[in-house]
């Protein structure tokens, strides 16, 4: 389903969009009527999407996600086509047949959580690096971000020493040859891993036992890994996961947003409408590409806490260990 509008506003009005929340979002996505909460996904078209022409001569492209239906790198070979379609290209590039414990975080209200963004640009993760021990050899940019919001968030909420914490992460299955996916299929194609321990181990731990964790959990997603999820899926009826004292992150910062272009230039922003949010806010969250005031490139975390102390905490804990890395990676630079 298509709808189209016109907006008596320019791109000027909505500022340097460099990461989400988008403004005003709501009025730019059609969303579809939820049910408790929950977006439906039976009697309802399988795509959406909304496009609004400004006054300026921009335009706003909206498409909610279904996550049953499909995830970033599939919505975005969709989006491509479309865009080859308006630029008037003779067909889609990439086309085939169609193929077939109480946690804090699960019971506050959305209106109640702090909305903080963490920008990680080349000085914070030079200083990561520099923080991290030796022994763990060489980490992505991804595992350093995702290690260290995972230690942060941890000690901002609290939990008790011997209350098991885990991350959990989408791993892209795509380009893996146990899984021969055709040109044209835009659905869902990646597990789930997850990095698990206590509470107490974690941050007595610090960075260094935080990145083994998470590179261990990235290496255990193997063919043999990826098939035995498939099977799980079909057996056991499609299981969820583990909410409690969970953090969910999706690495979408290779999505290519900003390369979308349906004839009309490039996007001036591209990327989610809004981050760290859903039916339970907080708990899963997107890590994008973003530029910060100086220009610099780099990977925008925009968390979710609730509001009481947690968001303050770890906007203490983790600025102040981002401060460290921006001054580790300075001082280096100057000898």
């Amino acid at each position: 389903m298509f709808v189209d509008a016109d907006a008596d506003l320019t791109t000027a009005d909505f500022g340097d969009v460099q990461s989400p929340p988008f403004p005003c979002f709501k009025q730019f996505i059609l969303e579809a009527t939820s049910v408790a909460s929950v977006e439906p996904v039976i009697d309802r078209p399988p795509a959406l999407h909304s496009g609004e022409r400004l006054k300026c001569g921009g335009f706003i492209f909206g498409q909610p996600f279904c996550h049953c239906v499909v995830n970033a790198p599939g919505g975005m070979e969709f989006e491509k086509v479309i865009c080859e379609l308006a630029r008037g290209e003779a067909g889609p590039s990439a086309y085939s047949d169609p193929v077939g414990g109480a946690d804090r975080m699960l019971s506050t209200p959305a209106s109640d959580m702090a909305r903080v963004p963490f920008f990680f640009g080349p000085r914070e993760i030079a200083g990561l690096r520099q923080r991290a021990p030796p022994h763990v050899g060489r980490s992505s940019r991804f595992e350093l971000v995702a290690a260290c919001i995972w230690l942060g968030h941890t000690a901002a909420l609290g939990y008790g020493a011997d209350e098991e914490v885990r991350l959990s992460f989408i791993v892209n299955a795509r380009g893996r040859p146990v899984v021969p996916l055709p040109k044209g299929f835009y659905g869902n194609a990646f597990p789930y891993s997850v990095a698990a321990t206590t509470a107490g181990e974690l941050c007595a731990g610090g960075l260094g036992y935080a990145l083994e964790l998470v590179k261990k959990a990235k290496s255990a997603v193997t063919n043999d890994y990826l098939l035995s999820v498939a099977d799980l899926m079909v057996l056991c009826g499609r299981p969820l996961f583990a909410l409690a004292r969970t953090y969910i992150v999706s690495d979408i910062s290779h999505a290519e947003f900003k390369s979308v272009d349906f004839g009309w230039g490039a996007p001036v922003y591209g990327g989610p409408a809004k981050g760290g949010e859903g039916r339970l806010p907080g708990v899963t969250n997107y890590f994008s590409r973003s530029k910060n005031g100086k220009g610099e490139e780099g990977t925008m975390v925009p968390i979710c806490l609730p509001k009481e102390r947690a968001g303050a905490r770890l906007v203490e804990w983790a600025y102040g260990g981002l401060a460290e890395c921006r001054t580790r990676c300075s001082s280096r630079r100057g000898r």
